[in-house]
Formats: C-alpha cells, structure tokens, sequence
C-alpha cells in the first residue's frame, strides 16, 4: 500500500462509516426511497472515473427497444448547468448545459432522456411527458432515493477495484462488498472473473468531428501522427486503443467532462487530432477538417441480455 493512501486509512474508513449508515437509513425506510409504477434499472459503478457505463446504456436501451418495450433514460447530467432541471435532452442539445454523455445516448438511442441532480424528479417528469414503461438510470448506483428493480455494475476490466480502498484512500465510492449486492456485473475489457460478464467496446470507422459526417477506414490514419485527445475518466484506455490499431499517437489527456476551446489545439494545420466521441460532441462548433473521432459500441453476450429480460419479467409478474 502506498504511503498516501495508508496516511489517509482513518478519514476512507470514516467515509465508509457513513456510506455504511446512509445505505441501512434507505434500506429501514428511514430515508424516503420512491418507486415507480414501472420497472427501474439502474447501470452504475463503485469507482471513481471511466468505467464504459455510457456505451452499457445505449446498448442496453436499444436492446429493450428491438423486444418491444419502450426506455426511458435519466442521468444526473455530469458537467452541465442547465438552466433548469429536470431537463430534457436530445441530440442537438447542448453538452454545456446538459452534459456530454446524456447527448450522446439521446443520439444513439433516440429515447426520452432527461438529466436533474434529483434523479426522483428526472423520473417523474419523464414519465409525465412520455409514455415509457421502463426506465434506465445512467451512473445511479448510489442514489438511493430512487428504488430500482434491477442493478447493473460496471467495473475496469483492468484497473478493476484498485486498492480496494473507498475514498480518499483509493478510488471506491462504495466497499468491493457492495457488488455482492448487484444483479449483475459487467466487466469492461481485461479478465473476466466468475459470475462477471464480458464487455467490449468494437471501434467503427472514424468520423470527422464537424458536421460534414464524413468517415474514414482505418487506413487512412496509420503511417501517420496522430495528436490524440482524450477527456475521459480514463484516457490511457482510449490511447491503448488507438495503438492497438496500430496508429502513432501523442497523447493529450484532459479531465473527464473538459469542455473544450479552440486554443487548446494549437497544433500544426496539417496534422491529425483524433479524440472519442464524448469529446467530439463538445469541439464540433469550432472543429476542422482534421478533427476526427472514433466511436465505439458495446458488445455483450446475449445470455446477458436474456437474463435481464427474465428479471424483468418476474419483476413485472
């Protein structure tokens, strides 16, 4: 254990005591807890920083839609300030204000979002003005005022837990106990250990970050340097990505959620700047033709799929 993170051991197990104390108050029904006349699924994590919650969502939405059920999604809206909340969201909205995430799974999946720090009223407005019969709640985990019928848990599949210690002495929001608890867990890249179940994300061909909608195979970008940006919670995954495609990068990591500005890619006209898609979304106001991002989707297996299904059906039984 580092040094650090052992100086800091009194203060995580005293953020764990009261974790520990809020969780048992929603569990007793000392703290009000709200279900909804439909099914809740909530997908989050037990970590700080990217974990691929994102690319879950959308795929799980667009599953659920192709089974005839119609989703709707809420998020918390991380790094916008809306004007008001609960606020709705949709492909054309403003990541500034709602957040990047939430536009992007409106652009992806095409169904009702709607971001508020309150994910209980996000729910109530959601279900006021659409006529949704499921609801999915993107990074939920802890926010135990909204009941849930179905938890999913999504950790690194190579960082995985860390030191295993909860905040500030390592990266958990929650004790590696609290997974015991979930419906299921999905484990995102790396090694996939038992009762887990295997994500990965499958690039597709690049797209150029201004409006053009232009695309590129992946051969147009290899025997070449790339200016690679990444603003996630995780942006060596990304880099390793791009290397394991076989492309040349210098690497430019920025904070998860960075909103982006013009100057801050003062780099040769001619070169390339690739980036994810959850940073492109924030640079297509003022992006070039040398700005591309690559996307990526969430494949599962279908045994996942089918058993969230039989959850749901004895949920709604």
């Amino acid at each position: 254990m580092k040094l650090l993170a052992y100086g800091l051991l009194p203060f995580s197990w005293l953020y764990q005591s009261i974790i520990s104390i809020r969780r048992f108050c929603y569990q007793k029904k000392i703290f009000k807890m709200t279900r909804f006349p439909v099914p809740v699924i909530i997908i989050g994590n037990i970590s700080l920083g990217g974990t691929g919650k994102t690319p879950l969502v959308i795929w799980l939405a667009n599953q659920l839609k192709k089974h005839g059920l119609k989703p709707g999604i809420v998020s918390r809206g991380y790094g916008g300030k809306a004007k008001y909340y609960p606020c709705a969201v949709t492909a054309n909205s403003r990541p500034a204000e709602v957040g990047d995430e939430p536009v992007i799974i409106a652009k992806q999946t095409k169904c009702p979002i709607y971001v508020a720090p309150n994910r209980v009223a996000a729910v109530k407005q959601l279900l006021k003005d659409h006529s949704c019969d499921i609801i999915i709640g993107d990074d939920g985990l802890q926010h135990y005022a909204l009941a849930r019928d179905i938890e999913v848990a999504v950790i690194d599949g190579e960082r995985r837990l860390g030191n295993a210690l909860c905040l500030p002495a390592g990266r958990l929001r929650e004790p590696p106990k609290r997974l015991q608890e979930v419906d299921f867990i999905i484990c995102n890249g790396g090694q996939v250990q038992t009762g887990e179940y295997l994500m990965q994300l499958i690039p597709a061909d690049f797209c150029s970050v201004n409006k053009t909608q232009t695309t590129k195979t992946l051969d147009y970008f290899k025997n070449k340097t790339l200016h690679a940006v990444a603003g996630i919670g995780h942006p060596a995954r990304f880099f390793k990505l791009l290397r394991q495609l076989g492309l040349t990068i210098i690497e430019h990591p920025f904070p998860d959620h960075h909103l982006f500005q013009k100057n801050e890619f003062n780099f040769a006209k001619d070169q390339l700047i690739v980036m994810t898609e959850k940073d492109a979304i924030k640079c297509q106001d003022f992006a070039d033709e040398n700005y591309w991002y690559l996307p990526v989707q969430a494949q599962l297996n279908n045994t996942l799929l089918a058993k969230i299904l039989a959850k749901l059906n004895t949920v709604s039984a």
